[in-house]
Order: structure tokens, then sequence, then C-alpha cells
């Protein structure tokens, strides 16, 4: 009996404290649920601007702008396979009418690799020994080995060994690349950090093959000009992406020059390679028909990861046609064997430069993309096969893939049972020189193109007609067009409805400012803040100044705080009675924003392809708000927002002028010279080079594109940005287009002052004054 009333007790107790509990836990969450209601409420209940919705979002914008855009990107690349077939027009009808359909593909696959210079003529590789030193490296029973030199472009050359056979004239020519970070001589026993039964061009030349082994740039990295940690190859990819060449069309410039000697010597010649020297083999037999076979090791796969490879592997609108299916079908009915094996594998840290990862591509994705390939080629594919030891993991260079390889070349062709390893002649062999010369040469000839890119770009522009505006109107207009599909890049998707949301965030006696986001594409929207001075009237119509951040800015920090560099030039702006916007633009959160870089350029497109359309938006938008003048709409952006002002006012001529604010410089010296310390090689800026602008948009041609618009340069002499010689030079050829050939006066103008890389707000205020048509305070 008392047993159980204590029981009773305990449980009367403990239903007494669930209760409890659970009443506090009920009013807890009823009182949550009213906080979050009444906060909603209250965002909902924020002044906002007539015929627009409320802003209710309380995340950071920003952030989800970056997040969308990225999304946005993914599910492009994701779409790339599909998209690829408007490019090609395959004629199956026999073996040389498919070869010759491929031809613009093949011809647009050279382009943006950056294969474009003739290759020098040459009757035989040059042996490379040094005075009292061995003239072979090695000899053996079936083969010499011999360090030689080749010339490619202008001062390029190859240099790498040569296997010759010693029994009688070869049938069979292989141009045998190991990856990048290895060296030829490991490939061909003569030095340790490769397996025996991977030393694939030892094997090769056992076997009766003349073998020319090339090197390749490595992946070393160091502090560059004592900066940015930069791999040789991402050294080399940058100036050469900002000219319109490329490490990979270098390296694939070597292959086919060493093809140029072999096929003269008569016999087939095929392609090899491991990890990076699979993929210059596969361009390289993509390119030159005279590769009768390829084999591919450890590279082979889907490439829609390319955004998250090294840098040097970027290709500007790759994805567009190409993918490692659309490449091998280039090749048939020519033998593609791709060996599934381990590729190279390393996490590359950022340290200044673009981090990544190598991988060894998946056995699943590797036998995919075969079947693509054998897909597209139709009965042309047969020759086109995946090989495997095991299960895809073991190491490379394996018989089951030499074997199909040497029987593509030649039917008579074996592969030898393995010889004896060859003992290296040259003593005490260092292979740094060597690699040093190989990286100085690709060096020096980028900043060759550098010197000789100003007449080049002359010549592009020469259809420009400047007789009179009309003419100029027309030909700028297919100068514009080139521009954003070829150079930006161009999605070809119309603007969504704006659907504009708003919420007042300012409110001062002067002006009250409202956030402002706008739909754009599919999880793309435009975000930022309207200033609206508090005096306009009913029925007024007045001119916008839209206001550019930097770099990791935002849009208060051209607002309130007087952030260094702004200055509040937006408020003080609205101040003056002009209307402005200022835009939040997607270059935010470092790695964030400039992977966005890396995700559009193998679509041929741009984190400007992307920025471009925003601004249409809010120039669309802001034309249909009461108090706005949508013929006196101009744009002023600093740094960053500078890049915008040279490149979104060239494309969009809604916007009426534009100012460029610290940032106006001889923009293609800045990304590629090698020289100079001001250049973007030797900086964290991973992002900023843009394809081909050598050839084509200097700074100065792209305000060709501005004209007749009015354009104004903001210049602090202390701005680190450039000095003012290079800003002078490239602005007098823009004045000159304005004054000299267009007739144009006091419309281009640039204001000097004693400053650094800042707003002065002085010059650039009184312009937009006179040429918006807004009269300047009295005071």
């Amino acid at each position: 009996m008392k047993i159980s009333g204590l029981r009773a007790e305990f449980f009367d107790g403990a239903l007494k404290r669930t209760l409890q509990h659970t009443l506090q836990h009920t009013l807890r969450h009823t009182l949550l649920f009213i906080l979050i209601a009444a906060g909603t409420a209250a965002a909902e209940e924020k002044p906002r601007l007539p015929g627009t919705e409320a802003l209710v979002w309380d995340d950071d914008i920003a952030s989800r702008m970056v997040a969308g855009i990225d999304r946005f990107l993914l599910r492009e690349i994701e779409k790339s396979n599909g998209r690829r077939g408007q490019y090609w027009k395959r004629d199956y009808s026999s073996a040389e009418s498919y070869q010759k359909s491929l031809e613009p593909n093949r011809q647009r696959l050279a382009h943006i690799l950056g294969v474009r210079d003739q290759r020098r003529q040459f009757d035989a590789p040059e042996v490379v020994a040094s005075v009292g030193g061995a003239t072979m490296v090695v000899e053996t029973e079936s083969y010499t080995v011999f360090a030689i030199r080749w010339p490619v472009v202008r001062d390029v050359w190859g240099e790498g060994l040569l296997l010759e056979p010693k029994r009688g004239k070869p049938v069979t020519n292989v141009v045998a690349l190991a990856d990048a970070d290895q060296l030829p001589e490991q490939i061909c026993g003569l030095a340790d950090g490769v397996a025996a039964d991977s030393q694939y061009a030892r094997r090769l030349a056992e076997s009766g093959c003349r073998v020319v082994v090339p090197v390749l740039i490595d992946r070393h990295k160091e502090a560059r000009n004592g900066r940015a940690n930069l791999s040789s190859r991402e050294f080399l990819y940058r100036p050469g992406f900002e000219l319109g060449r490329h490490l990979i069309g270098y390296e694939v410039q070597k292959v086919m020059a060493a093809v140029d000697w072999l096929a003269k010597e008569g016999g087939s010649v095929g392609v090899i390679g491991r990890g990076e020297g699979g993929m210059i083999a596969l361009y390289s037999a993509a390119l030159d028909r005279r590769v009768k076979a390829v084999c591919v090791s450890g590279y082979f796969g889907d490439r829609r990861d390319i955004w998250q490879q090294p840098i040097d592997r970027n290709v500007f609108g790759l994805l567009e046609q190409f993918g490692d299916a659309e490449l091998a079908a280039m090749v048939a009915p020519r033998a593609v064997i791709v060996e599934v094996a381990r590729g190279p594998e390393a996490v590359l840290r950022g340290d200044g430069g673009a981090p990544a990862e190598l991988v060894t591509p998946g056995v699943d994705a590797a036998r995919n993309e075969t079947e693509r390939a054998r897909s597209m080629a139709k009965d042309f594919g047969l020759n086109i096969a995946a090989v495997a030891r095991g299960d895809g993991s073991e190491a490379y260079g394996s018989e089951e893939a030499l074997r199909p390889f040497l029987a593509a070349l030649s039917p008579n062709m074996t592969l030898t049972p393995m010889q004896k390893i060859p003992l290296e002649k040259r003593a005490n062999f260092d292979s740094a020189p060597r690699q040093a010369r190989q990286i100085h040469q690709i060096e020096e000839d980028t900043q060759w193109l550098l010197e000789q890119s100003p007449a080049v770009r002359v010549e592009f522009m020469k259809k420009l007609n400047t007789k009179s505006p009309e003419e100029y109107a027309k030909t700028s207009d297919e100068y514009r067009k080139i521009f954003y599909e070829q150079v930006i890049g161009k999605f070809d998707y119309q603007l969504l409805a704006a659907r504009p949301r708003t919420r007042l965030a300012y409110e001062t006696e002067k002006w009250r400012g409202y956030e402002v986001v706008i739909d754009v594409f599919e999880d793309v929207f435009a975000y930022g803040v309207l200033l609206l001075p508090t005096d306009l009237k009913e029925g007024e119509r007045r001119p916008v100044v839209v206001c550019q951040h930097g770099l990791e800015g935002r849009p208060a920090d051209v607002i309130a705080g007087n952030k260094d560099s702004y200055h509040d030039f937006a408020a003080k702006l609205a101040e003056r009675g002009f209307i402005t916007f200022a835009p939040q633009n997607p270059y935010i959160f470092t790695d964030r924003f400039r992977s966005l870089q890396r995700k559009a350029n193998p679509l041929g497109k741009s984190l400007f392809s992307i920025i471009t359309p925003q601004h249409q938006a809010i120039i669309n938008w802001l034309k249909t708000l009461p108090n706005v003048d949508g013929k006196r709409i101009g744009f002023y952006g600093l740094s960053y927002g500078g890049k915008t002002a040279m490149r979104v006012p060239a494309l969009l001529t809604d916007y009426c002028l534009s100012i460029c604010s610290a940032d106006f410089n001889e923009w293609v010296w800045k990304n590629a010279s090698t020289r100079s310390p001001y250049s973007y090689v030797w900086t964290g800026e991973y992002e900023i080079f843009e394809f081909d602008l050598g050839s084509t948009f200097n700074y100065s041609e792209m305000a060709a594109l501005i004209a007749p618009r009015p354009f104004m340069v903001e210049r602090g002499h202390f701005d680190g940005v450039a000095p003012d010689e290079k800003v002078g030079h490239e602005f007098a050829k823009v004045r000159h287009l304005y004054e000299a050939r267009l007739g144009l006066k006091d419309t281009c103008e640039i204001e000097w002052f004693v400053g650094p890389h800042t707003i002065n707000g002085k010059g650039t205020f009184e312009f937009l004054h006179k040429h918006l048509n807004w009269p300047a305070p009295s005071h």
C-alpha cells in the first residue's frame, strides 16, 4: 500500500512536470512564432515603391545573388553536352567526307587553344650536348637515345629525348608524352620515379618505334616575382590567355612540329600520353590528321568538371562544342585507345593562384565518354576503345593499351618482351636548366606578342568607319556584337519579367533609399539601392547616375559611412538632385565569385555575361519609374566598377555616358606583362584574365564602342593601378578618336588629380551635370 502510494506520487509528479514542460515549450514556440510573424509583418510594413512587391528577404542578399548565379552556371554546364550538336554538321558518306565536315570544328578548336602561329620549318632536330660531353644519352642493343631540340614557333623550341632504333629505318613513329610532373627520362627508364612496366616510351622503342619524348611545363609552385605562389603552368597560362594563346596550344604546337619532321621521315605517326600528356595527345590528334593513332591514359573523361581542375586547363568556350568524346570522334576513323588507369592526383592550394584538384577520371566516366564518341562517329568509331587492367585503378602504360596502339600504327608491329633498363650516360644530369629554358621561351613569346598586340588591334578595328555618324554607328554595332558574343560571352535568354521587390532602407532630409530586387534569369537577379531626392515633383523626369562599387564592395559603400575610395558619391550626387542607383555586382566573396568565372569560361562566357543582363534589367526597370528620364541614364564606376564602366556601357547603349574611375589603363599590358610590377600576372586575381583581349579589345577599343556618347576617365596620380604614362598613352587613343576622327568636342575628358585610388568627385560631377543636362548647385 505504501509502495503503491509512492508510485502514485511519483507518477503524479512526473505528469505535472511533463505538463509544465509541455506548456512552457508550447508557450516558447508560440512566442517565437508571434515574434517571427511580427518581424515578417514589420518587414512587409516597411514603405515600398508604388507598383512593387515588398522585399522581405532578411539574409545577405549579395551572398544569395552569388549562390543563385552559381546554380545558374552549374545548370548551364550540365546542359552543355546536349547543346553541342548544333555546331556539328558531320557527313558520314565517306571517311574523307567525314573528316572534311569536321574542318570548321577543327578550326574553332585551334582558335580557342591558341594554335594560330605558323610553325618553323626544319630538316631534323638538333642534338643537345655540351663540348666534351656525351652526344648520346644511352645506347642499347636495339636503340640509341639522344637529347634533342627542334624549332616550333618564333623562338620557342621543343626539347626532350629521341629514342632511335638501330635496326633499319623505322616504319612507326611515336610522340610519347609524360605527365607534367614527370620527366621524359622517367618514362624512358633513365630516371627513378616510374615503375618499369609503366615506362611506355622505352617499351615502344624496344618494339622498334622511333620515339620523340617532349618536355612539358611542370606544376612546380613558387612565389612569382616574390608575390603570388603560382605553378609554372599557371604562370604561363595567364599572359597567354590574355593574348589569345594558351599553354596547351604551345605544347600542342611542339607535338605537331615533331610530327612535321616524323611525317617527312616516312612511316605512320602516333601520339601517346598520360595525365597532362594525355590531354596534349588528345588535342594534337584531334587537330592533326597525320596522327594515325592516339592513346590517352589517366585523363579521358567527362570534362564538365573542368572548372575544378588546374586553371591551365581552362579553355574559353571549350564546352560549347567539345568534350573528350567530341575530340575522340574528330580522330575517327583513326584509332583512339583510352587507357583507364591511374592519373596524376593532387590538391593545389590557392596561395594567390587558382585552387584546383587533380583526380583520376572515374572508370564509368571514361567508358561512358568513350561510348559517346563511338556514337558520334557511328561506323567510323569502331577504332575508339577503352581498355583497362583490372578495375582501372592499376598502373598506366599497360600492355593492354600498348598492344592495340602499336597494332593501329602498323599491323606488323608487336610489343616485344621488356628488356633490361638502360643506364644514363650523362654524368650528374640536371633537368632544371632544361625546364627553365622551356618556361623562359614561352614567357618571352608572350611578351613579344604583347609588344605586337597594338598593331594587331589596329588591324582588327580597321573596319570602324568614322566618315559619318551613321557609318560609325553601323560599324560600331558590328564590333559591339563581336565584343558581346565572342569576347564577353552572351547568354541567349530573354530577360524575365522584372517583378520588382522594394523596401525603404535609408531616409534623410534630402533623399530616400530603397533596396530593390529585380529578376533577370532563372536563379539570377539584380539587386541594388535606389536613391530618390525628396524634392522630386510629380511628373518631373530627372537623370539617373548608376554608381558602381569596386571589388568586394556593396551598395552601402557608395552611400554612407564615407568609406575609403568611395566617399558616399552616390549620396552626394543624390544631394545634387540626381536620382542614383547603386547595384550589387557579383564580384564579392573571393573564391566564391572567382569560381563563377571558372564555371563561365568553358561555356564561352564570363562574369560580365551575367553582369551585363543584370544592368539591362536595371535600366529597363528604371525607365518605368515616373520620375526617370530614360534617355539620361549615366554610368559611374570605381575600380572593378571602372572595369564595369568600360564593358557594360560599351555593350548597352541605353547608358548615355560612362565614367571610368581608378581603373582606366593599358589593360592588356596590365594583364599580360611579366615585366611590370603593376601586372595581374603576379596577383591573386586569377579570374581577371579575359581570353584574347590582346587581339581584340583593349580599353581604347572598348571606349570606341562607347563613342560617340560622352566618356570620361578619373585618374589619381598616385593610384597604384598603373603609372600615369600608361593611362595617358591609352587615353590618347580615345581622345584621338573622339576629337580628330569623329570631330566631337568636349565629350571625351580625363581629370588628373593629386590623389590615390579614389573618387575625386570634382571634374566628374561637372561632367555629369553638363552631359546629363542637370543644373549644378549654385554653392
